[in-house]
């Protein structure tokens, strides 16, 4: 029997064992015929020493990957300790340094975190439309503003162009106390956060002022044309037909859109339909426009969010199927 140490100490010891050590249990499970311990920011691995290699090899690649990224969910570091194929690998360890999207204030890397989320990054380099759709916490919209930003200081772009339904007030939101500004930031504060996390307060300021980069409800953009922008429609789950149809027929010339979504949460009235589906379908065979999917293994929130994520899409599921049987013995 042969004994190794390896050091955590470049990454946060609470990303790798996990809240609870539920990522700790889930390695030693992984490997049954090792006898591993923690103490703080090092691991001890005992046993035969070809286990011992192998352990030892997972587990390095699970700080670079924490190295790169800052979080690991808890079925990627299953899929890591599990995946023996090259391609497996190649998804979570990425050895180009160009990856990072943008660099935030104080050092902060930005870039993406998942094997749906590079797929998104290297649609938007692709196709000048992009339809990014998955449940919440998967980093749609995070993403899309960082390949925003990004475009914007590589000088792609002059300009950036955020915006969502106001579905609460009908976006008819002049019954709302304050000015413009003021009546739209709830809604807008997603966007808003993001922003801060990769541009310094006072950079940010001056874009603002000067409408480089501009954060508006989507009921307007109505009659303008966008041109020499990136614009991201987020929450377009929220869009009806016509409303989507506009905010795609103001793409100008030398300019970029994505579009995110979560048919999973539409929050209009129940007397309107949704246009995201509608346009994801119709569109689907266009040059130049592409479309992206994300699900729960995307998830960078907290651990339960994934959790959650499956408990609603198998009610929804159990749902379904009993009004399919209602509507059939109809």
């Amino acid at each position: 029997m042969t004994e190794t140490i390896i050091s955590l100490s470049s990454v946060n010891p609470i990303e790798f064992f996990g809240v609870n050590n539920g990522k700790f249990d889930i390695l030693k499970k992984k490997f049954p015929l090792l006898k591993i311990l923690s103490r703080g920011t090092q691991i001890k691995l005992s046993g035969a020493p070809e286990h011992i290699d192998t352990a030892k090899e997972k587990i390095n690649l699970i700080v670079q990957y924490l190295e790169r990224n800052g979080h690991l969910s808890e079925n990627y570091f299953e899929q890591i300790l599990g995946g023996d194929d090259t391609e497996t690998i190649d998804n979570f360890v990425e050895r180009n340094p160009n990856d990072i999207l943008v660099f935030g204030p104080n050092g902060k890397t930005v870039r993406a975190r998942t094997a749906n989320q590079k797929k998104m990054v290297q649609a938007a380099d692709q196709n000048d439309i992009v339809f990014a759709i998955g449940p919440a916490g998967t980093g749609k919209t995070y993403t899309a503003v960082a390949l925003a930003v990004r475009a914007l200081k590589n000088k792609i772009v002059k300009k950036i162009i955020l915006t969502r339904p106001a579905v609460e007030a009908g976006e008819s939101l002049g019954f709302l106390p304050g000015d413009l500004k003021e009546k739209i930031d709830p809604y807008l504060r997603p966007l808003y956060d993001a922003l801060d996390d990769m541009i310094p307060t006072d950079k940010l300021g001056y874009y603002m002022s000067t409408r480089t980069i501009e954060i508006a409800p989507l009921a307007y953009m109505r009659g303008r044309t966008l041109d020499n922008a990136f614009i991201i429609l987020d929450e377009a789950q929220n869009t009806n037909d016509l409303q989507l149809k506009m905010f795609l027929t103001r793409i100008g010339a030398n300019a970029k859109a994505i579009i995110t979504g979560d048919p999973t949460q539409i929050d209009l009235p129940k007397n309107q339909r949704s246009g995201l589906d509608k346009a994801i379908r119709i569109l689907k065979n266009i040059d130049g426009i592409a479309h992206i999917e994300l699900n729960e293994e995307d998830v960078v929130r907290h651990r339960l969010v994934k959790a959650i994520i499956k408990a609603y899409d198998k009610e929804h599921e159990v749902e379904e199927a009993a009004y399919q049987r209602k509507d059939y013995q109809r």
